[in-house]
Parts: structure tokens; sequence; C-alpha cells
């Protein structure tokens, strides 16, 4: 990280200055006017506000608390140790991510002088345009999308080893740099670094730390998507099973059980999506796309097709194109429906 930004992030705060000073427990009143101890996000974020940073509290045990708003935790320097539902210990390392979301507990041990983490505050609506840039026919960006709403049937928290991945580790520091020096647009750019950020994210889902208990079955499903992303011409459950090394029943359970859809599901949203991709891209006659996605049968091709798009290859085909040669207003209103459904996925 830049050194000038680190050393601004290093500064004792007063909250700081008062621990040190012989206080043994941080200010509640900072962080929560109510008497459970959920962090509001209303009381950390200025009036209009969708997202701002604050260094983490150091030389304290941070007692255990939740938060109303999506919390990112950057390691910019050392080490925290966080102690996640009750059971779980997360330690962060130089470069980590860490991504709470609602329903996550937490409980932090004293940090040092030198352990410097970053606190992301960041509500819901603010990942409008984040989510606009990601595939939204991508199983994996619904997974991702499924850690961070309030949702009990996924993960409560991500925890992403990424000290090594370098666009990552610019992406956060434009984001930090951005917020400590308040830069001018910055809610268009932070949107839009955000969004960047994720892209990544979801291009190195093998980093999610699979050393924590309780993100092995997280890791594993990330793995399995995307495994279909990648092969989904020739992908089967049984050459995932030999590659991750489990049963083919347990990983089919754990599947349906994690993303709400079995295997099968997940291989023909794939393959249909990518068809509906060439289709308006490209003028591949139709039974080459059938063939390029992983189907040797026309009919039943056809079939599931109009069953999930409503019309038949061709009438897709053509509805499209007319589409393209209009003017953007109807894609202004494809991104307002879009906006739409991911506000109503976070807040439902």
């Amino acid at each position: 990280m830049n050194q000038e930004l680190l050393d601004k992030l290093k500064v004792i705060s007063p909250e700081e200055e008062q621990i040190l000073a012989g206080e043994t427990e941080v200010q509640k009143s900072i962080y929560t006017a109510a008497d459970d101890f959920i962090v509001d996000g209303s009381q950390m974020l200025d009036a209009g506000k969708l997202i701002d940073i604050r260094p983490h509290t150091r030389f304290v045990h941070f007692p255990r608390h939740k938060h109303n708003y999506i919390e990112i935790i950057y390691m910019c320097s050392g080490t925290t140790t966080h102690i996640i539902n009750d059971t779980t210990k997360v330690t962060l390392d130089t470069g980590d991510l860490l991504f709470l979301n609602q329903n996550a507990t937490q409980e932090i041990l004293p940090a040092g002088k030198e352990d410097i983490a970053v606190n992301f505050i960041v509500l819901p609506e603010f990942f409008d345009r984040t989510f606009l840039m990601i595939d939204e026919r991508s199983a994996l960006q619904e997974f991702l999308v499924g850690a961070l709403k309030k949702n009990r049937s996924f993960t409560d928290y991500l925890h992403f080893h990424v000290s090594q991945v370098l666009p990552i580790q610019n992406l956060v520091e434009n984001l930090i740099w951005s917020l400590v020096y308040r830069q001018p647009n910055r809610r268009n750019i932070n949107q839009t670094t955000m969004g960047l950020l994720f892209i990544q994210l979801l291009n190195h889902t093998d980093k999610i730390n699979q050393d924590d208990p309780g993100q092995h079955e997280q890791n594993m499903v990330f793995t399995a998507m995307k495994y279909v992303e990648e092969n989904y011409k020739t992908a089967t459950l049984d050459e995932l099973s030999a590659q991750l090394k489990e049963p083919a029943y347990y990983l089919s359970r754990l599947i349906s059980r994690m993303t709400g859809k079995t295997f099968k599901n997940l291989l023909q949203t794939k393959r249909l999506n990518q068809s509906a991709f060439l289709l308006t891209t490209t003028t591949l006659p139709v039974e080459e796309i059938i063939a390029s996605v992983g189907y040797d049968n026309t009919s039943y091709f056809h079939r599931i097709f109009r069953a999930q798009f409503g019309m038949t290859p061709r009438s897709y085909r053509l509805s499209h194109d007319s589409v393209s040669s209009q003017d953007t207003g109807r894609g202004c209103r494809n991104v307002q429906k879009a906006q739409a459904r991911y506000r109503t996925a976070f807040h439902r």
C-alpha cells in the first residue's frame, strides 16, 4: 500500500487515545444507540452516503456485535483475529479481504499499533451498479449475491486470501484512497471500482480461505459453479466428483442445498444462456450453436429453450436484432429493471 495513505490510516484516533490512557472498552455510543450491540449504518454514515471507511479500533477487545449493513474488512498491514458466529476464528493477514453480511456476529481480539485494518461500511443499494457490471446470468454471481444478502441458506462471511493478486490490491487501494481523500465524483468512481473488484473476485474464487471451518462447503460450491461456467459443453457430475474427490451424491445434495438448484439445473441454465448469447452476438446457424453448447438432440433443445425464454431460438435472435437497432431508451429501461431486481434480492 502507498506509504502516505498507510501513514494516514495509522493515526491514533480519539477513541484509541482514551484506550491508551486506560479505558478498557470500546465506546459503544460511537457505534449504536440501541441496547443490543448492532453497529448502526445510519450512525456510521453521513446522511445520503452509501459507503464510507473507518480504520479498525486497535488496542482493545472489540466485543461481540452485528451490523445492519454489509461490512468489508481489508487488512492494510499486520494481522487481526476475528471470531465469527461465536465459533469460527478467522485471522486476516496483510492483503486479505473479509466480507460480512447482516447475519454474521463478530468479535475482534486486540490489535497492535501496526495492525491496520480498514472497515468498509456499505449499504446494500451501493451495489446496484456492481451487479449490473457482473454477468447477470452467472451462477457464481448469484451465489455471491446470496452470500451478501440476508439469507441463511448461504454463508454469512467470505474470507479471501488475495494478497498476491495485484489487480484486487490495486482496486481496494483505489477505493480507500478515494474515500480518505474525498475524491470528486467519488460515488460513481467507487461504485464502478467495486464492480471491477467483484469481477476480479469471481475470477479468484480459488482464493477463498479453505482453512476456515465452515468455508469448505462454500468453496466446493464455488468450484462446482466455476467448473460449469468453464466446461459447460462437456461437464458431468461424475467428472466434477473425480476432480473434487467427493462422492457424486454428496456434491449433488450440497449444490442443491446451497444454491437451490441441482447440478443438472445449473448446467442447463448455463448452456441455454450461452446459446442465447451466441444467438444475439453471432450469425452462426442455430444447429451449430446447439452443438457448441453441448446438446445433440435438437428437438430437446428447442423445447427447453422455449420453456426458458418463451420463444424459439429464431424468434429470440430476431427480437434481439430489432432491439439492437433501436435507440438506447430500451437499454435504460433494462438497466432500471436490473436495478430493481437486485434491490429485491438484497432486501427480501
